[in-house]
């Protein structure tokens, strides 16, 4: 059975619209501040271990190895990347004012400022 489209229905469908894309946009957010933690998370985890133990490099090839098993299929725990969350940590821990706003923008972006040599641009893009 349907409605007589009218100019109130349009009204009501538009706000229905809107208010689903900015739930998107707001799970979206809230999904990417997860995922930053937790990288910052495995970061902190590993140094604090090469620290305190003595552990080399190995640990992160052994650790991508252990992961890439117990969640098959799930991106984001090669060596490569968990060199990155190790780095990223490193980069930003002692950078109070930075950490925060590199929790904001997405993991690509983060990797794309930490590869930059030029520490200049890595503070210039975190403004």
């Amino acid at each position: 059975m349907a409605i007589e489209v009218t100019e109130d229905y349009r009204s009501l469908l538009v706000a229905v619209k809107h208010r689903i894309r900015a739930a998107q946009y707001e799970a979206l957010k809230a999904v990417n501040r997860e995922l930053m933690a937790l990288y910052w998370n495995i970061g902190e985890l590993i140094v604090t271990r090469q620290e305190s133990a003595g552990w080399g490099k190995s640990v992160v090839e052994q650790l991508a190895q252990d992961l890439q098993v117990e969640f098959h299929g799930m991106a984001g725990f090669s060596a490569r990347n968990i060199w990155n969350m190790r780095n990223f940590y490193v980069t930003y821990r002692t950078k109070e004012k930075l950490q925060p706003m590199v929790a904001e923008i997405g993991w690509t972006h983060n990797l794309v400022i930490l590869e930059s040599k030029d520490r200049t641009i890595v503070e210039y893009a975190l403004r």
